[in-house]
């Protein structure tokens, strides 16, 4: 029935949209301004006689059961036409199962895989799913062969969904993954630092981190701390991370986070979303003055066209059907999920927006396909001083690549590589990945010293550091069958004295020659 809009347009349609999100987190904060000037731009564009959206938020408060109630109110009392959130998977699964009931759209940004779009008719995925990205990962995996990784997860909801899958991933390419450690938020400092030495002795440098912005932040403090930020190890970070680093205090970027790779959802740069930028951080200011700075984020941008999606979904239906809940039937003793109802206009709007395309959204070409967000490119990057540096690109279609077409797929060259790295310790040499010795012990290799063939065994004395370095053909020659190990071996040179007699010595005396601290001699 047509009433008196905000705007005095009597002659406008109100449909009603709930807002279920966790406020006390930024990324909420973020999305529901992205979500307002997503509603103000649609009924700037429109015309007076256009359906008005009316948003209500309900916080959840970080809890399953305020997001249920919350949902439960907006549907009842309400009588919202969508929703918008939760944006936690434990929070939405319950919430999906209400819109089912009612036949209201759920679009809701939480990542967990379990949550399934083909099992709940009425349940839009307004974000990419943490699975999308592990393919991504392996092939980074796999362009430097690694064959060993430890996967290092939060253990949680939000932690534990993308572990089968990233594991799958791995597999794929044939790098086990002989461990995996799940570190809980409560977790104390020790207990990380712990956690860190026991992951140090698992013959593998390569460390997949999925964890959130609080809890990464004190394990990389804690791995600075036991020496696993430098030269030979690699870290690879989740978007769950680096879409959020600017979340991350910048002295533990600077200080415990160098050479880290880390891997995101591409978003490309444009004029719309730079001038939206500017009206997004004035409107934030203006809704949370006493909050300090954030950055929009990917999340922002899938709820700004998420929305906006179901606005021309509104739009496209709303003369179709009258935006009311048919009734329940009250005569019976029934409880508040059997007196829901159900929307008159639900199975229209989910109809429409299943198959949604919006060549200009903010995030780039924004699609829906039978309820899931098409998979985007995703953008490697490479984190330098407080910063992160741009090193390539993966597609579905293409793989790795240095650099992206315009089309969002990766460029066609005979050299398919990510762009020069700097790795943990300032190196720019990659990681092989295992090492043999992980106690700080380094292989003790004897090399005879006796006057004579030269050649092929020689000790010199460097003028500059007076350290012994070895030489000669058969050195060189184990130099480099070392270097073309699939992992990395620490190993210094001993110098055996062989004297000038007519016997050589045993290999008993030869073994005890190069022991650091031999008890027998």
């Amino acid at each position: 029935m047509p009433i008196r809009g905000e705007d005095n347009n009597t002659s406008a349609v109100k449909v009603d949209v709930g807002i279920i999100l966790d406020m006390e987190t930024d990324v909420a904060k973020v999305m529901h301004t992205c979500i307002l000037l997503a509603i103000e731009d649609y009924h700037a564009a429109t015309s007076r006689t256009a359906t008005r959206i009316v948003p209500h938020l309900r916080d959840s408060e970080k809890d399953d059961v305020e997001a249920a109630s919350a949902a439960i109110y907006l549907l009842k009392d309400v009588q919202v036409q969508a929703i918008f959130g939760p944006q936690m998977s434990t929070q939405t699964d319950f919430v999906i199962d209400l819109g089912n009931r009612a036949k209201v759209p759920i679009i809701s940004p939480a990542t967990s895989p379990s949550l399934s779009v083909k099992e709940n008719p009425f349940f839009i995925r307004g974000a990419l799913p943490s699975s999308s990205q592990t393919k991504a990962i392996a092939a980074i995996v796999k362009n430097y062969n690694w064959t060993k990784v430890v996967i290092i997860h939060e253990d949680s909801s939000i932690g534990t969904g993308i572990v089968p899958h990233l594991t799958d991933a791995l597999l794929e390419i044939n790098t086990l993954v002989p461990y995996k450690s799940a570190i809980s938020p409560s977790a104390s400092d020790d207990q990380i630092l712990k956690e860190l030495h026991n992951l140090n002795t698992k013959q593998t440098t390569v460390f997949i981190v999925h964890l959130q912005p609080y809890l990464a932040s004190r394990l990389f403090l804690k791995a600075k701390e036991a020496g696993m930020m430098s030269s030979g190890y690699a870290w690879i970070i989740t978007d769950v991370l680096t879409s959020f680093l600017d979340s991350v205090d910048h002295s533990v970027i600077e200080s415990s986070m160098q050479g880290v790779l880390g891997i995101k959802p591409y978003v490309p740069r444009s004029n719309e979303l730079d001038m939206f930028t500017k009206r997004w951080r004035k409107r934030f200011c203006q809704e949370y003055p006493d909050m300090d700075p954030v950055e929009l984020n990917v999340f922002g941008l899938w709820a700004y066209d998420g929305i906006t999606a179901l606005t021309k979904a509104v739009e496209k239906v709303g003369g179709t059907a009258i935006p009311k809940f048919k009734k329940a039937d009250t005569r019976k003793n029934l409880t508040d999920l059997d007196t829901l109802g159900t929307s008159e206009l639900g199975s229209l709007l989910i109809h429409s927006m299943q198959n949604t395309t919006l060549k200009t959204g903010l995030s780039g070409d924004f699609c829906f396909a039978n309820g899931e967000l098409h998979p985007s490119p995703y953008q490697i990057v490479n984190i330098i001083g407080t910063g992160q540096r741009s090193v390539g690109f993966w597609t579905e279609k293409d793989g790795i690549s240095y650099k992206l077409k315009m089309n969002g797929e990766t460029a066609k060259t005979n050299n398919k590589q990510l762009g020069a790295i700097i790795w943990p310790g300032e190196s720019i040499i990659a990681p092989r990945g295992r090492e043999v010795f992980t106690s700080g012990k380094k292989l003790r290799v004897g090399v005879t010293v006796s006057g004579q063939m030269n050649e092929f065994f020689i000790i010199k004395r460097d003028s500059k550091t007076q350290a012994q370095v070895a030489g000669g053909l058969c050195v060189d020659f184990f130099n480099e069958v070392i270097q073309h190990l699939p992992y990395s071996v620490r190993y210094e040179f001993i110098p055996i004295l062989i004297p000038d007699s007519p016997t050589s010595p045993d290999y008993d005396h030869l073994y005890y020659t190069v022991l650091p601290n031999p008890c027998v001699k």
